[in-house]
């Protein structure tokens, strides 16, 4: 018996099956929960995707800076499930213009389209949600450590902080809705997402030799797994926490 037996997640974030997200469904069903998940764009490659998961799980369109797919998103879901138990949200984007080292030039309207996908988007996505949770609950977001400044990271750095701060007021407001929310603070790794970041290979180059336990860029199983933990009962009382799982990496100085 698994530790999420009998739970049903919403799953945001797969694109392919390097993704965090894919793992994380994965993982999720093999510790008995029922997944559905979500997509944006391409959504015939995340239902091919999906089918390579040990059962799989339908797969809802979802925008979360449409109102419209937000507003119905809880009808959505429910044609699948009778309720949501955890939610994840592995969403991020930031326009070219915002990254590779142009922040100084970067333009408002590219600002703010990464602050809404990658920091709004998690109060957004889990108010949506919110009336699925009757019994409480666990949210779960991907975040990057923001701590400090990196090279190239630029605008999605300061979207990654407003996420950061966005889980903590979340976790304040829903604490009487019996639901957590909690980060999982993730080394690099080389997922589609971060290929599309302008010299991502020089910034994740840091990890494997600073990182204590060292770290591996191909391997998203150990952030999976952290996700997983904090959508099950194991941390009942635990919300408004960043978990790193970056191999120490965070932890170290020059």
């Amino acid at each position: 018996m698994g530790i999420l037996e009998g739970k049903r997640i919403l799953v945001t974030g797969v694109i392919t099956d390097s993704s965090i997200a894919y793992h994380v469904a994965r993982l999720c069903q093999e510790q008995g929960a029922t997944v559905v998940l979500t997509g944006y764009g391409r959504l015939s490659l995340v239902e091919r995707i999906a089918q390579r998961l040990p059962d799989a799980p339908p797969v809802l369109e979802l925008d979360v800076t449409d109102e419209g797919h937000l507003s119905s998103l809880a009808d959505r879901v429910r044609e699948h499930v009778d309720g949501l138990d955890g939610v994840v949200h592995a969403i991020g984007f930031t326009p070219q213009s915002g990254l590779g080292g142009n922040f100084l030039n970067t333009p408002w309207e590219d600002v703010a389209n990464a602050m809404h996908t990658s920091a709004y988007s998690l109060k957004a996505l889990t108010t949506a949600v919110l009336p699925l949770m009757k019994d409480g609950g666990s949210v779960v977001a991907m975040d990057f450590d923001n701590s400090v400044s990196y090279p190239i990271y630029d605008w999605m750095g300061v979207a990654k902080s407003a996420l950061t701060s966005t889980a903590r007021y979340l976790a304040r407001y829903l604490g009487e809705h019996r639901v957590r929310v909690n980060l999982v603070s993730a080394g690099p790794l080389r997922t589609m997402a971060a290929r599309s970041i302008p010299g991502f290979d020089e910034l994740a180059s840091h990890w494997p030799e600073r990182a204590p336990l060292g770290w591996d860029t191909t391997d998203p199983e150990p952030a999976a797994r952290a996700v997983v933990g904090l959508l099950s009962d194991w941390f009942p009382a635990t919300t408004g926490e960043i978990v790193h799982v970056d191999g120490g990496f965070h932890s170290t100085g020059a």
